[in-house]
């Protein structure tokens, strides 16, 4: 891979660690991992269960403190405890869109909420044009979540993300608790807000053809550890320089 010059770096993660447990219950979780996005990028990370990717997605999030290496966004490190910039400009879209929508709040009160908390202008304004931006109408304000279905509570989702105007969205499995479906309408429109806001992508999944859709560059992770990066061509056409990897990739298109 060729060298990301510093004044084009969104993320970078130096040496990062992640371990769960006291003594003889220790787990190393993350090991050692080093990994760089280019601004404008989408980076995949790829593994089985349990190999550390949404534990370090998490992580990048501020959303685990407990880690040791470094962090740095746009060049600077950051500290465990992130500021409010920080978050105004990375943001993170879950796995379950139900599970991170308030149960009892209408769309239009979990989208003014990131609004009121960062003092941002416009409220009204703002939630009608991301609500359009993501493919629902003005109506959606005024319903609850268990009103929508999932590709509409994951629209929300993305929405509540976007409403901030970030510069890079974390993807924790974003279409998989979905219908297949929608899982295409999902992915689509993701790519097109990218093109849109010339975002950044750092997308966690176990599913090839979702990364090899979004993504130009893929992390295989196994034990922890980054074992290789691929371009998204290599990994269609299953080149990979380490045993595991192709083991990986043939399981999953077995």
């Amino acid at each position: 891979m060729n060298p990301i010059p510093g004044n084009e770096r969104s993320i970078e993660m130096v040496d990062l660690a992640i371990a769960f447990g006291r003594g003889n219950q220790r787990r190393q979780v993350v090991d050692q991992v080093n990994m760089t996005l280019a601004r404008g990028e989408s980076y995949g990370l790829i593994g089985e269960s349990g190999c550390g990717k949404s534990t370090l997605l998490r992580a990048l999030a501020g959303l685990n403190h407990d880690y040791r290496g470094h962090i740095l966004f746009n060049n600077r490190e950051q500290q465990p405890l992130r500021d409010k910039p920080f978050y105004r400009q990375v943001q993170m879209v879950f796995q379950d869109p139900y599970a991170s929508l308030h149960p009892r709040k209408m769309v239009w009160a979990s989208l003014r909420e990131p609004l009121k908390l960062h003092g941002m202008d416009r409220h009204e304004a703002r939630i009608s044009e991301v609500l359009h931006a993501v493919g629902l109408s003005d109506a959606f304000r005024y319903r609850y979540p268990h009103q929508l279905s999932g590709g509409q509570r994951q629209r929300v989702a993305i929405a509540r993300a976007l409403i901030l105007e970030p510069s890079v969205l974390l993807l924790d499995e974003p279409t998989s608790a979905l219908d297949v479906s929608v899982q295409a309408e999902i992915l689509n429109l993701l790519s097109r807000m990218r093109q849109q806001r010339n975002l950044t992508y750092l997308l966690v999944t176990h599913d090839l053809a979702v990364v090899t859709h979004l993504c130009e560059r893929v992390g295989i992770m196994h034990h922890g550890k980054l074992l290789e990066e691929l371009s998204a061509e290599r990994l269609r056409r299953g080149e990979a320089d380490e045993s595991y990897t192709r083991e990986f990739l043939a399981a999953s298109v077995a």
